[in-house]
């Protein structure tokens, strides 16, 4: 599933990044609340499949245009 479709490419730091959900993939995900990162640690909410969770994935926006010529 998910697990295939990972491989481990560090992101360079200042290149954009798109978040990602780990459950889904969906690019609908975003932190539960403004206080997260501030005042408690990262919470993410997706919308499409309601994962909630510390843990995203990131993806080079490049990487993501690659995969939708493909």
């Amino acid at each position: 599933m998910m697990r295939q479709k990972i491989r481990w490419k560090p992101i360079a730091p200042g290149k954009d990044s798109i978040t990602v959900c780990p459950r889904c993939g969906s690019l609908n995900i975003q932190l539960s609340s403004k206080f997260d990162a501030w005042l408690m640690p990262k919470r993410y909410v997706c919308e499409d499949c309601g994962y909630v969770g510390p843990l995203v994935l990131e993806i080079d926006k490049e990487d993501q245009k690659n995969k939708k010529r493909k």
